[in-house]
């Protein structure tokens, strides 16, 4: 037996010679599967890395657009308020002009909003007590034969005067003379408070 003996050593030789090589293709098969899956999973992840590094800098840019978007607002809002202000205190400097040159101020006003020359002067309760007869007197020496006279009551407004006839008023108080100013100036006025 021994021929048998060699027979089989022999197959067994060859079998595992085959076995062997099969183990080392399919090891080198592995292998090349392992390299491919490796490599796509590296690429995969940086796809991610760089998706995320992205959706991370977007929603930076997003947080510095709002946050600069809040400031301009906030930087506005604090100059509208000065502008504001402005035209407040220029109500009130307005209001507090020397005797003198409040009354022409106002007589100016009641000589130019005069249509007949006959209307009444309503003025507040402050200015009808401290000027109101020198108004009524330089606005109607402005006019050419002017009648105007003071009413008898007064209205709840800071300066200027309401020139009155019937129904029909002239509203020249310093609040919407200031109001006026106000749409044509307030660029002016913010130029010259923030250069």
């Amino acid at each position: 037996m021994k021929g048998t003996d060699k027979i089989i050593a022999h197959i067994q030789a060859d079998a595992k010679a085959q076995a062997d090589a099969i183990l080392a293709q399919a090891e080198q098969q592995c292998a090349g599967i392992k390299a491919e899956f490796d490599r796509q999973a590296a690429e995969r992840y940086s796809e991610r890395i760089r998706a995320g590094v992205k959706a991370c800098q977007d929603e930076v840019d997003s947080r510095v657009r709002i946050d600069q978007m809040e400031a301009r607002k906030g930087t506005l809002a604090v100059k509208q308020e000065m502008v504001s202000l402005a035209f407040d205190k220029a109500l009130e400097a307005l209001c507090a002009l020397p005797e003198e040159e409040y009354v022409a101020f106002l007589a100016g006003l009641a000589a130019k909003a005069s249509v007949t020359g006959d209307e009444e002067i309503l003025l507040n309760a402050r200015d009808r007590k401290a000027v109101g007869e020198k108004v009524a007197a330089a606005a109607n020496a402005k006019l050419d034969g002017g009648k105007l006279t003071l009413a008898e009551e007064t209205g709840d407004f800071a300066g200027g005067l309401i020139l009155r006839r019937g129904n029909v008023e002239a509203n020249c108080t310093a609040e919407l003379l200031v109001d006026l100013a106000r749409g044509d100036l307030s660029a002016e006025i913010a130029g010259i408070l923030f250069a």
